[in-house]
């Protein structure tokens, strides 16, 4: 089977410099980030790497919580939700309110005396998403000057190469700056080193900079290293860390003298061999032939179109190849997970301190790994769980007197597991047990039974512990949850006090009962914890319904509340939706869910990037391709920078919006989460054509599809472990294996099933 031939949108490109950062490029090893402005006489080349915090760990449990919980509980019950606030702000959040940010590294800046701004015909900077290539090329007079920078994994080193098309024409500075807690020196007449500590108690850091010359000479003046009369120069900059080794200067070291030997031509092409085959695990095109005259036009052109009410499917394509491409750069196996900013920040003291805000935000990072065909950038998060565990055992006992292991809504890279900031937001006690859930569905993609038994369901049982000691029984013997609060939104009472603690949220019974099962699933598969598998059955049962509210929506506290937002950026009622699935079983809860989603969009919801992603999956999940995409069309003309980076109002980068869309466009292709594959689920009218290579469905398949006139033309569905295949189609199919027919039989509600080989691809034809 011939799939048409893919024409991809992968390389952004502009005809000016980024004058702002919002502007500039981002490059990533995973480790170490960077972001290229592309300025003519000084090029600005911001610095990250993924473990420069301040402030290490530290014990910010309150050990008075565990005896404030029951008069919370108590004054919940009485109606005096601002008196609970009060109490729960001194009684329950850490002893130290904040956790500490992380924090930009620094600047590599080139000056290049002479080299007049002035942007000419001739001056383009792109990014090329299929090499993780950044290039800046400009004609001053007769020269054509030329930078590729590239951050590479494989060498573990951020790479600067500087040409000119005529011999001799390269003369240039280069120095490390960091405003706050470095000093920076000279190494001989080629290289410059910055050193410094994240404030007094953060991560020490060492980064250094040679420069490897073709002709000229090079000398050091002042902290800089000044290149004369050069034909081409290498910059190798490496920069290590003590929160990864003792001995880090001499391990940054070790690295530039290494990656410096190396000549350019062998970097290069050792850094694409590593880096192409995560992004060419998955292709996609979406736009047809009227949209290539569309390429013509930089990237922030086509964007200001799309503002301006223009459409460009391409552009869809061209942001769902660079959402695969940030998370590449971002999370590699053995780096920290990607926060809330990737490795990207610019800042000392930034936006949520650029943390880990896991009642939303860390997860969505994730929600594309495991569909997009990267279950190993996956890894990174599963890591830091277990950095976590210890700490969330122990805030589990000291402030909840409880078993098993816990986080509250930020995380940090130490593992911090306490509560952070205040009561209302803070005071939120599933972020263990929702980041558990990744652990499934890694699991469930492939079908690993091994990772299953030594790192999945050790943390899921862990955090189910944790849950089944924090419920409280009432009189009647049912269980609750709290106090707690809905995440980040607002209630009002008839007496005009507005709250957020309370008893019993949707989405946190949501997660318990989610976790419960995938807990009994994951032991029953495992043989294992009979009689707790019994116990999360019975906590499950006692838990409260769904309840439905006033409108027909369902509610987002256990109490029918005036809404103090109606239109709340948070959807956090609808996670048995998406990302669970439990509520879509039963068509009252489905119907009321949907109300929901509906009211929060006629009252101006999706307001934020990372909102807008998630209400793209919510639809998806409805099979409504058209809303799905009017909500992706609107992430990309309101919450969308120049870069292509996503935004949280009014210019705050985040990049789960980034990743979420990524995990919303391609959950409107595919959908595996109901033991069946469904094709195309949610394709909407602008997506007439396309072809995806790739994707991964639950169950342990890889599947590939074409579709034109807006309905399946053919698909190949590989199968990595073996097994049974479900698939979900009102469509006559045939499904043939080397050229030969598959029996299949037919289930109940269009389900068709097959038995699979491991390693087989079954190619799958429409029946006209």
């Amino acid at each position: 089977m011939q799939f048409n031939e893919l024409k991809q949108e992968t390389k952004l490109w502009y005809r000016k410099p980024a004058k702002k950062w919002l502007q500039a490029l981002p490059l990533g090893s995973g480790r170490i980030g960077a972001m290229v402005h592309g300025e003519i006489n000084r090029e600005v080349i911001q610095l990250n790497e993924d473990t420069v915090w301040t402030r290490g760990p530290a014990d910010r449990n309150n050990p008075d919580s565990l005896q404030t919980i029951d008069e919370i509980r108590r004054l919940l019950a009485e109606g005096k939700v601002e008196e609970a606030h009060d109490i729960a702000d001194m009684g329950m959040m850490g002893v130290s309110r904040r956790q500490p940010p992380y924090q930009t590294l620094g600047e590599l800046n080139l000056f290049f005396p002479g080299q007049k701004e002035s942007i000419t015909e001739e001056y383009r900077r792109e990014l090329d998403l299929e090499t993780g290539i950044a290039k800046v090329s400009y004609r001053i007079e007769d020269t054509v000057y030329t930078r590729e920078i590239f951050a590479s994994a494989a060498d573990q080193a951020l790479v600067v190469r500087l040409t000119a098309d005529r011999p001799s024409r390269l003369r240039f500075g280069a120095n490390l700056f960091r405003k706050f807690d470095a000093v920076t020196e000279t190494s001989g007449a080629d290289t410059v080193c910055l050193d410094g500590q994240c404030g007094a108690w953060g991560t020490k850091f060492h980064v250094r900079l040679k420069a490897v010359l073709e002709g000229g000479s090079s000398r050091t003046l002042g902290d800089h290293i000044y290149v004369e009369g050069a034909d081409a120069v290498t910059l190798v900059l490496t920069v290590s860390t003590d929160f990864r080794f003792e001995q880090y200067r001499e391990r940054c070291n070790e690295e530039l003298q290494q990656a410096a030997a190396i000549p350019y031509a062998l970097l290069r092409e050792r850094h694409i061999a590593e880096y192409r085959p995560w992004f060419d695990r998955l292709k996609l095109s979406l736009a047809d032939e009227a949209h290539e005259e569309l390429t013509k036009l930089p990237t922030d052109e086509r964007l200001a179109r799309m503002k301006n009410g223009e459409e460009d499917t391409g552009l869809t394509e061209l942001y769902f190849h660079y959402g695969r491409y940030l998370l590449i750069a971002s999370s590699r196996p053995g780096t920290i997970p990607a926060n809330l900013q990737g490795i990207w920040n610019d800042s000392y003291v930034p936006s949520w301190d650029s943390k880990y805000t896991i009642n939303i935000n860390i997860q969505m990072n994730y929600w594309p790994a495991e569909v997009c065909n990267m279950t190993e950038l996956h890894f990174p998060l599963f890591d830091h769980l277990d950095r976590m565990l210890p700490n969330g055992q122990e805030t589990a006992r000291v402030q909840y007197g409880a078993r098993g292991f816990m986080c509250h809504h930020n995380t940090d890279l130490w593992g911090d597991t306490a509560p952070t900031d205040f009561a209302r937001a803070g005071l939120w006690q599933m972020g263990a047990a929702w980041l558990c859930f990744h652990l499934w569905e890694h699991y469930t993609f492939s079908l690993d039974k091994g990772f299953l038994a030594e790192r999945g369901y050790p943390l899921m049982k862990e955090a189910a512990l944790f849950i089944l000691d924090f419920v409280v029984k009432d009189s009647d013997g049912n269980l609750h949850i709290g106090p707690t609060v809905s995440p980040e939104n607002i209630f009002r009472l008839s007496n005009g006090e507005v709250g957020r603690i309370c008893m019993d949220p949707a989405m946190d019974i949501q997660i318990a009962k989610g976790l419960f099962e995938r807990c009994i699933e994951a032991a029953g598969i495992l043989q294992v914890d009979e009689d707790l598998r019994q116990q999360w059955k019975e906590a499950s049962d006692l838990l409260p319904e769904p309840k439905v509210g006033r409108f027909g929506q369902l509610q987002e506290w256990d109490e029918d509340y005036e809404e103090h937002d109606p239109g709340h950026r948070h959807l956090s009622h609808l996670f048995g939706i998406f990302p669970d699935h439990q509520l879509l079983r039963d068509e009252r809860w489905s119907q009321a869910a949907r109300v929901a989603l509906e009211r929060r969009l006629k009252y101006g919801g999706g307001g934020t990037g990372w909102s807008l992603a998630w209400i793209i999956s919510l639809w998806a999940r409805f099979s409504e391709g058209d809303q799905a995409n009017e909500m992706l069309t609107k992430l990309l003309r309101v919450s969308t920078a120049d870069n292509l980076l996503d935004l949280h109002p009014p210019l705050i980068f985040q990049i789960d919006g980034n990743l979420g869309a990524v995990a919303g466009i391609a959950e409107m292709l595919i959908q595996s989460h109901e033991d069946s594959i469904r094709l195309l689920p949610a394709l909407p009218a602008a997506w007439s054509q396309g072809v995806v290579e790739g994707l991964r469905a639950r169950g342990g398949f890889e599947v590939s599809m074409q579709w034109e006139h807006l309905h399946l033309k053919q698909a190949r569905i590989v199968s990595l472990k073996g097994g049974i295949c479900r698939l979900q189609s009102d469509l006559p199919l045939q499904i043939q294996l080397n050229g030969q027919s598959v029996v299949i039989q037919q289930g109940p509600s269009g389900i068709i099933e097959f038995p699979t080989q491991e390693g087989a691809a079954y190619d799958i034809s429409v029946l006209s």
